[in-house]
C-alpha cells in the first residue's frame, strides 16, 4: 500500500475512533441550579429536573447529578468550588446579573465558540450574547434576559386613597408624595403598620440600584470609581431620606432580608408595603397561584431624576460550562445545556419565570400576548444598563453593598459610606 495512502488510512481510523468516543461518552454530569418557579408542591427544582430526565431518556449510561442551590449562595459556593478546583460541570447565571468576569480570567470557564453554528447563533439578541461575551470569545449559552420593575399593589393605593402613576411613569417628587401617602395607620391604634415603599441591599442583586443611577451616576467611570461623585451621593441620599426624613419606609429597607421583603409586598396576610422593585420574574410570582397572588398589581417604571429618563437594571440569564478535561465529556455537556435552551425552554420560561427570551424564535411565538404586565415591563428594556464589566466585579460588588447596608441602617452617612467604598474599591479597579 503506497505511503500516502496508509496515513490517510491511519488518520481516518483514528478520526473515527475519536467520533466513536465522542459519541459514547458516559459517567456523571454535575450541573448546580437555583431556584425557578414552583408546581403544585412548591417545587422550585421541578423544571430542571423534568429536563434531566428527559436528556438521561436519551442518553444511555449519562447521568445527571443535580445541586440545588440558593441564588444568594451561588457566587461565594462556586468561588469555594473554584479555589479547590471541585467545580461543577454546569453553572447558572441568575437573570440579574452577569457571568464573572474574573473565572474567566482564570480560565475555568469554557469558550463556546466552536460549538455555536452561525445559524444558532444568529437566533440570539444581539444584546444576550454581548452579556456572554469577553474579549471576543463566548462564555456561555444566554437563557433569558431581565429587567428591574416597580411592582405596585393596587388595593393599598385604593386604601391609602392614593393614584398610582400615571401609565407607570413618575418623576422623583411625585414618587416621594406618594410613598408618604401610602404610609399611614390602618387600624387606628397609633401605631404606623403600612408604608409606601420598601427594598433590600445584598451582594449581587440589584433591585434598589436603579435609583442610586437616576441623576446621572455609575459605579465605574473610566476605571475610577463613581458612586462617590455628587450625582451618587445625591441619589443614594434621596433613598435614604425617603426611610429616615419622610418616615415612608419600614425599619428593615435596607436590610439583606430578601424572603421578608417580598412577604412584605406580595404574601397573603402579611402585605404592608404598598410599592417595591424586583425582577421581572416577579411578575410572574404575583400574578400566578398560590400565597404570593396578588389580585391587583401593577408595574411601572423607577422615578426619573435627574438624568431625566427611568433608568433600569438589565440582565442576561443562562448556563456557562466550567472546564473539562476530558474534551468528549466537554460535548455531551455542550449538548446538555443546549437542550436546555431551545425556543421551547425558553417559551416555558417566559410563560411561568417572568423573563424575556433570549432567543428571537422565541420572541417570535408571542408568549406574552395574554401577559399585559409581562409586555409592560419589555417596554423597559430600551432604558437597561448592565452592571459594570470587571473582573474583580463580585468583589468590587461586595464592598459597595456592604457600606450601602451600612448606610440604609443609619450607621454611616451616605458621603460617609461611599469615601470608604470608594477607598476598599480603588485598588480593585488597577
Amino acid at each position: 500500500m503506497p505511503k500516502r495512502m496508509c496515513v490517510l488510512t491511519a488518520l481516518l481510523l483514528v478520526l473515527a475512533v475519536s467520533a466513536s468516543a465522542f459519541a459514547n461518552w458516559t459517567g456523571t454530569i454535575t450541573i448546580w441550579d437555583c431556584p425557578r418557579w414552583g408546581n403544585e408542591e412548591d417545587d422550585k427544582f421541578h423544571w430542571i429536573k423534568g429536563k434531566i430526565a428527559e436528556f438521561e431518556a436519551s442518553h444511555p449510561g449519562v447521568k445527571i447529578e443535580l445541586v440545588e442551590t440558593p441564588w444568594a449562595e451561588l457566587g461565594e459556593k462556586l468561588s469555594v468550588a473554584i479555589a479547590g478546583r471541585a467545580w461543577p460541570d454546569i453553572v447558572p447565571v441568575d437573570i440579574s446579573g452577569a457571568i464573572n468576569r474574573n473565572h474567566l480570567e482564570q480560565g475555568v470557564v469554557e469558550a463556546l465558540d466552536d460549538y455555536m453554528t452561525p445559524e444558532e447563533l444568529e437566533d440570539f439578541f444581539p444584546g444576550a450574547l454581548e452579556a456572554y461575551t469577553y474579549k471576543g470569545k463566548l462564555y456561555g449559552i444566554p437563557m433569558s434576559m431581565s429587567v428591574h420593575v416597580m411592582l405596585l399593589n393596587l388595593d393599598h393605593f385604593a386604601e391609602a386613597g392614593v393614584e398610582p402613576p400615571e401609565n407607570g411613569r413618575w418623576t422623583w417628587d411625585e414618587f416621594v408624595e406618594k410613598a408618604k401617602a401610602l404610609t399611614f395607620d390602618s387600624d387606628g391604634d397609633g401605631v404606623i403598620d403600612k408604608y409606601g415603599f420598601s427594598t433590600y441591599i445584598l451582594p449581587g442583586y440589584y433591585e434598589a440600584w436603579p435609583f442610586f443611577y437616576m441623576d446621572g451616576a455609575q459605579p465605574i467611570v473610566n476605571d475610577e470609581f463613581g458612586f462617590n461623585t455628587p450625582e451618587a451621593i445625591s441619589a443614594i441620599q434621596k433613598l435614604v431620606d425617603l426611610k429616615f426624613v419622610h418616615g415612608a419606609a419600614p425599619v428593615e429597607m435596607g436590610s439583606s432580608d430578601v424572603g421578608g421583603t417580598f412577604r412584605a409586598l406580595a404574601r397573603e396576610g402579611e402585605r404592608f408595603v404598598a410599592i417595591q422593585p424586583w425582577n421581572s420574574w416577579a411578575i410572574a410570582t404575583v400574578t400566578g397561584e398560590g400565597v404570593n397572588h396578588m389580585p391587583n398589581v401593577m408595574v411601572a417604571e423607577y422615578p426619573i431624576g435627574e438624568s431625566g429618563r427611568p433608568i433600569t437594571i438589565g440582565g442576561a440569564g443562562g448556563w456557562v460550562i466550567m472546564y473539562q478535561k476530558d474534551r468528549s465529556k466537554l460535548d455531551v455537556v455542550v449538548e446538555f445545556a443546549k437542550f436546555l435552551s431551545t425556543t421551547e425552554e425558553q417559551y416555558t420560561f417566559a410563560l411561568n419565570y417572568g423573563t424575556f427570551p433570549s432567543r428571537k424564535s422565541t420572541e417570535a411565538m408571542d408568549p406574552f400576548a395574554d401577559q399585559p404586565l409581562m409586555a409592560r415591563a419589555a417596554e423597559m428594556l430600551e432604558y437597561a444598563v448592565t452592571v459594570p464589566e470587571h473582573p474583580n466585579w463580585a468583589q468590587i460588588d461586595a464592598r459597595i453593598q456592604a457600606e450601602l447596608q451600612l448606610i440604609f441602617a443609619g450607621e454611616k452617612s451616605v458621603e460617609q459610606g461611599m469615601n470608604d467604598a470608594a477607598a476598599q474599591v480603588q485598588r480593585l479597579l488597577r
